[in-house]
């Protein structure tokens, strides 16, 4: 404080406050790190509606240009759906009239028909031109580029199946979610081209349309009036409040865009380093000597000896000039002056922290899509039976929840639809008619999604692995085919099947039951 004196005449002075140790969240360290970093509370639905279409932009720029994205995109799609999810329907049919032989039947029939309509691209895609499984794979390419996949449902007249020679009219249009307006109006509960009601519930759709060449905005129910789905928007939320998803690269955006510069910046060093990796040493003198020279001439009795000497380098040059160096397509290297010595560069690059540093970009980028190190990189140099075992193991569950949030749901949506159809118009029977199904229509439209079977690391060992789980009775045949990606019923009907016809054939079945026989572990020769 200015101004203020002791009673001895001394300044007085305030003491500094002592620094003193706290235990707390965000205590900062004497560098000041975690205060350089400024990072606002926000809302998360409003930063994913800032950095929505800047995000996706980038992220279908850096998929079309990169075989590396491009291959982990087909891997999450290999993973997830294999060939496409095949449907298991888990119908609740108690109080209704079945027994369990009228279930299986019901069930048979089902699966029959839904193959026959998922497979055919006229029957269920309304242009007509991509089957069920074709549009899984758009929706979770669109999954990772966008964070969302969307649709709209159509129904088809009579009139419109006659024409088009087919026999269904659910059919599911594909419409990119760039489609899907980005227009917020709070007073009107609109968020991102999503209409909510009072209860926070989407109600209606607001989509881009093109006809005749003019665009126009048109809004689209969410569902009819009784209740079935009139438009898909499949994504996976971060927050409660979320109404639209988020490129799943966004959080690698940064590190993937450093691992190319690091890639384009070793190219070209290495590029350079090799034009300029032959060398030649001469004895000849450099610019410097020269102009020694002419100073030796103005000197007293230097101008004969500065002029002998030229004449001995010009010698030495015109001997050169004869020779011939050329280093390009076809190299060559006919003599040497006097003196001169060819010598070969290696290149410095990449260094020795390259692939290091590399391959941890990749690790990053490979957590944040949601699939192994070697699915991105194909590196599998340092992979041994217990890593492989791991890596599978954690990702495993990765890809079972991507095919339960994303890709299944797509499958529901249009498998409800489509058997409330096919119930109502009677081409598949139900005990009480149509009414009896749209009371329950949950509850039958229930269904369960198989995909690819689960990657091991050696079948042998897993298998037995399954065999020892059934024995002890901690595991069943349900959730054993459940990892092969097979479904139970199915085996079951074609063991059954196959079994009789050997039988009817007066064969051994490869299915008929054996007595146990001991099982004798035998040591590996040495």
């Amino acid at each position: 404080m200015s101004g203020l004196i002791k009673p001895d005449g001394t300044p007085l002075v305030a003491a500094e406050r002592s620094s003193r140790p706290t235990a707390r969240y965000m205590r900062d360290t004497k560098s000041g790190v975690i205060a350089s970093r400024v990072a606002p509370l926000t809302s998360h639905r409003d930063d994913v509606r800032r950095s929505w279409s800047r995000a996706a932009g980038l992220a279908m720029d850096l998929i079309q240009n990169s075989g590396r994205l491009k291959g982990a995109t087909d891997q999450v799609l290999a993973d997830t759906v294999g060939v496409g999810l095949t449907l298991t329907p888990d119908p609740d049919l108690s109080g209704m009239g079945y027994d369990e032989k009228e279930k299986a039947d019901w069930i048979r029939l089902v699966k029959k028909r839904w193959r026959a309509y998922w497979h055919n691209a006229r029957e269920c895609d309304m242009r007509g031109k991509l089957t069920g499984p074709q549009m899984v794979d758009i929706g979770l390419r669109w999954h990772i580029a966008y964070g969302e996949a969307t649709g709209v449902f159509d129904f088809f007249t009579a009139g419109d199946r006659s024409r088009y020679g087919i026999t269904s009219g659910t059919k599911l249009c594909l419409v990119p979610p760039p489609r899907l307006v980005q227009d917020t109006s709070p007073l009107d509960g609109l968020f991102q081209g999503v209409h909510h009601d009072g209860k926070g519930r989407p109600v209606s759709y607001r989509f881009e349309t093109v006809t005749g060449g003019l665009k126009a905005k048109r809004d689209y129910a969410a569902f009819d009036v009784d209740g079935r789905p009139l438009v898909m928007h499949v994504f996976d939320p971060m927050d409660a409040t979320d109404v639209r998803g988020i490129s799943l690269l966004a959080p690698a955006f940064r590190k993937h865009i450093q691992a190319e510069m690091l890639d384009d910046a070793t190219l070209q060093m290495a590029i350079l380093q090799t034009v300029f990796a032959i060398t030649l040493t001469s004895e000849a003198p450099s610019q410097d000597a020269y102009e020694a020279l002419e100073v030796l001439k103005e000197s007293k009795g230097g101008t004969g000896y500065a002029q002998e000497y030229l004449d001995f380098l010009g010698a030495q040059l015109d001997r050169a000039a004869e020779s011939r160096i050329s280093v390009g397509a076809d190299p060559q290297v006919s003599h040497l002056g006097p003196g001169e010595k060819l010598g070969m560069e290696t290149a410095k690059v990449p260094g020795q922290d390259f692939l290091p540093f590399s391959n941890s970009l990749a690790r990053d980028m490979a957590r944040t899509i949601g699939i192994t190190y070697g699915g991105l990189t194909m590196d599998h140099t340092a992979a041994t039976y217990s890593s492989v075992r791991m890596e599978n193991a954690s990702i495993w569950a990765v890809v079972m929840r991507r095919r339960e949030r994303i890709a299944a749901p797509m499958c529901q949506m249009v498998y409800g639809n489509w058997l409330d159809e096919e119930v109502g118009e009677g081409r598949i029977p139900f005990k009480g008619g149509y009414e009896a199904f749209r009371a329950n229509r949950d509850r039958v439209s229930a269904a369960n999604w198989q995909g690819p079977a689960k990657p091991t690391a050696d079948d042998y060992k897993s298998a037995r692995a399954s065999t020892e789980r059934l024995s002890n009775g901690t595991s069943s045949i349900a959730n054993e085919t459940g990892d092969l990606g097979v479904d139970p019923d199915a085996l079951f009907e074609q063991r059954q099947r196959e079994h009789q016809r050997y039988v009817d054939a007066g064969m051994e079945s490869p299915y008929a039951a054996r007595d146990a026989q001991p099982v004798i572990e035998t040591e590996p020769a040495p």
